[in-house]
């Protein structure tokens, strides 16, 4: 019988700088190590039991003896720390130069095609804090109709409208046209539309976030699954990632519990054959937000989720579970921070837990793909299936 996996990110629980981090201004940082200590320690029996305190020490979390799941952590071969990067290179895709940032906002050329292209003014045009650029604009984008337009470290075009000035439909239609826009010396790896409500004082960012992520450059591990006729379905942003492509059902979610409880329903329900899901609220809610209690709290409930996952999984599915960088909310600024990712592969019938070391880059997941659904893939990476023994 085939197997089914499921592929989980922990979108930027990283386990610590990777050896370039000076480069990137993220000396020290070690987002589930540093959570860890700032909290006093962390409960997440789950995954202490997988071997998650065997990759690093994690206060709180003792090294499983043994491990129930092959254990070990990945480097990023590709330079960057955005999700677009991380998620790229799980799939296959090593770029050879990060994706361009504006640090001072975007060039006034940029603003002003935009504007006529949207047939208004924009305000913001700037680095900043989704929630904070909000709270500061706000009144003033309902008062003008002007979407509030922002971007980060990462290389994004970000424009947050309130629902009841600016529909859905037209924010979206925004971005498409900014997607069209930002593309040559001027590419961006991703436009997001951030929607919010609410009154001043009391703006609340809403579920309907949609990314407009540059197409990959070639077919990734994803592309070669539909082409093959498997089966991937997307949880959460990961079709928005790939552009769209290489997702053959994608479901939104509101949250992470959200996240988890319909990967629950998916697994029960015997469907798809790769079951991809990313839960981005550790980065978007509390690692951007330097809230490093809040990010601890996020991990322990993900914690019993993912439990609940792996008493749904049938003896033949898998799952591994990784991130695509960090963003360590101890750490200075607010910015994804340059790290390792954790790595653990486990399924219901394992009788040995190996120790799978660092692994030189993320595409090591699109190689161990290739080999379980045996589809052709010329692509980089060092597949660990081999670890995972036969199918029952």
């Amino acid at each position: 019988m085939q197997r089914r996996v499921v592929l989980l990110v922990l979108d930027s629980v990283g386990v610590g700088a990777m050896p370039d981090a000076d480069r990137y201004g993220d000396e020290g940082s070690n987002t589930l190590g540093n959570v860890a200590r700032v909290v006093g320690g962390l409960n997440m029996p789950v995954l202490e039991r997988l071997g998650l305190g065997n990759i690093i020490p994690v206060e709180g979390l003792t090294p499983a003896n043994p491990p129930k799941a092959c254990y070990g952590r990945m480097a990023e071969a590709s330079p960057g720390k955005d999700t677009i990067t991380g998620h790229w290179e799980m799939a296959g895709i090593i770029l050879d130069q990060p994706f361009k940032t504006y640090p001072h906002g975007f060039p006034e050329r940029v603003i002003e095609q935009f504007s006529k292209l949207i047939d208004r003014g924009v305000l913001g045009n700037e680095v900043a804090s989704g929630t904070e650029i909000i709270d500061r604009l706000g009144a003033e984008h309902m008062e003008t109709a002007k979407p509030i337009v922002y971007t980060s470290a990462d290389s994004v075009f970000q424009i947050a409208a309130h629902e009841e000035i600016i529909s859905l439909d037209e924010l979206y239609d925004m971005c498409q046209k900014a997607r069209e826009l930002l593309s040559g010396r001027d590419k961006v790896g991703r436009v997001i539309a951030r929607p919010f409500v609410g009154k001043p004082g009391e703006f609340k960012r809403t579920p309907n976030r949609r990314d407009f992520s540059l197409e990959p450059p070639t077919d990734t591990i994803l592309d070669l699954l539909v082409a093959a006729d498997w089966a991937v379905i997307g949880i959460g942003k990961i079709k928005d990632i790939y552009a769209g492509r290489g997702v053959t059902t994608s479901h939104k979610t509101r949250d992470n519990a959200h996240g988890l409880e319909m990967l629950k329903d998916v697994v029960v329900a015997g469907q798809g054959d790769l079951i991809f899901v990313n839960l981005v609220d550790f980065d978007s809610a509390y690692g951007h937000r330097n809230n490093p209690e809040g990010y601890a709290r996020a991990l322990e409930a993900a914690d019993q989720g993912i439990g609940r996952v792996l008493e749904a999984m049938s003896k033949n599915d898998v799952i591994i579970i990784t991130a695509d960088h960090g963003c360590d909310p101890t750490h200075p600024g607010s910015d994804h921070t340059r790290e390792y990712v954790p790595l653990l592969v486990w399924h219901p019938c394992m009788r040995k837990a190996s120790d799978l070391g660092t692994r030189r880059t993320f595409a090591d997941v699109a190689a161990t793909l290739a080999d379980i659904f045996a589809v052709d893939y010329q692509g980089p990476g060092t597949s660990f299936a081999g670890y995972l023994g036969e199918v029952e």
